[in-house]
């Protein structure tokens, strides 16, 4: 076994730090992600070296909201996989229509970009008024974002051409006002979600749901912590629930493939047994 560099010492000792001070829990995330995400934050809060990192969160504790905004993901765009979306609308949602109450939760919802593509989903197919949606992130400032529903004005376009190729029914514009350079998207979306803090690292499951989108957040995690969110989308599924995942993941490999199998392979899209 090859000794650990000093970069590799200090990061594992800085993710302690985090996790003893402010209860993130960063330590089963890919070290492969987490070294490119950790050198950025040192040059953006004008540290030389990992070391000088910890220190300055330790002791200038509100600087570790700089760092959090490098540690979590927070790039997506609405409807972002266009055919994953179809496959929702047209395979799925009859199925949450045979529902009094049907609920999602989207894992890992970032800046809510999933969160009010699924809503437009539900709008359009008549079930948005009787769902619920549970937005959860480990990220606050990500979720006060998804909790605003306003983007830059210059992603609309690519927003536009997903929802079309979703198989959108309406008008995209229908959905948001833009004024200044910022589309702010109706707040009726937004109605019938609960947006909050959760951790797939240390949380538990919270409530029963028809369906789970965690897209583009396993790739971050070791084998073990994929392990351990799979089995929550596992035991917060209903039978013969749905699971959603981003198109890089898979639950080949997972110790918990044998809960699920395949409902449309190619979308990444899974059912509970």
């Amino acid at each position: 076994m090859s000794a650990a560099s000093p970069f590799e010492i200090e990061l594992r000792l800085l993710l302690e730090a985090i996790f003893l001070r402010f209860h993130y829990d960063f330590r089963s995330y890919s070290m492969a992600s987490l070294r490119r995400r950790v050198n950025a934050a040192i040059s953006a809060l004008g540290c030389e070296t990992v070391s000088a990192l910890q220190e300055k969160i330790l002791h200038q504790p509100e600087t570790f909201a700089v760092l959090l905004q490098y540690l979590t993901v927070q790039v997506s765009d609405m409807f972002r996989d266009p055919q994953f979306f179809r496959v929702f609308r047209e395979r799925i949602v009859p199925e949450l229509a045979t529902y009094p109450s049907p609920r999602i939760w989207i894992a890992g919802a970032s800046a809510g970009e999933e969160v009010y593509t699924l809503a437009i989903v539900l709008a359009e197919e008549g079930l948005l008024d009787r769902a619920m949606l549970y937005a959860t992130d480990i990220n606050p400032e990500a979720l006060n974002k998804a909790r605003s529903g306003v983007y830059a004005l210059d992603r609309l376009a690519t927003f536009e051409a997903n929802h079309r190729m979703a198989g959108g029914k309406e008008p995209f514009d229908r959905y948001y006002t833009a004024a200044y350079g910022r589309a702010a998207f109706d707040r009726r979306l937004r109605e019938r979600v609960v947006f909050s803090d959760h951790s797939l690292a240390t949380d538990t499951v919270f409530a029963e749901v028809q369906v789970v989108t965690c897209r583009n957040v396993l790739i971050y995690f070791d084998r073990p912590l994929q392990d351990r969110a799979i089995s929550l989308f596992r035991d917060a599924l209903c039978r013969r629930g749905f699971l959603g995942l981003g198109s890089m993941e898979s639950l080949q490999l997972s110790s918990q493939a044998s809960a699920f199998e395949p409902f449309v392979q190619e979308q990444r899209w899974y059912r509970r047994i």
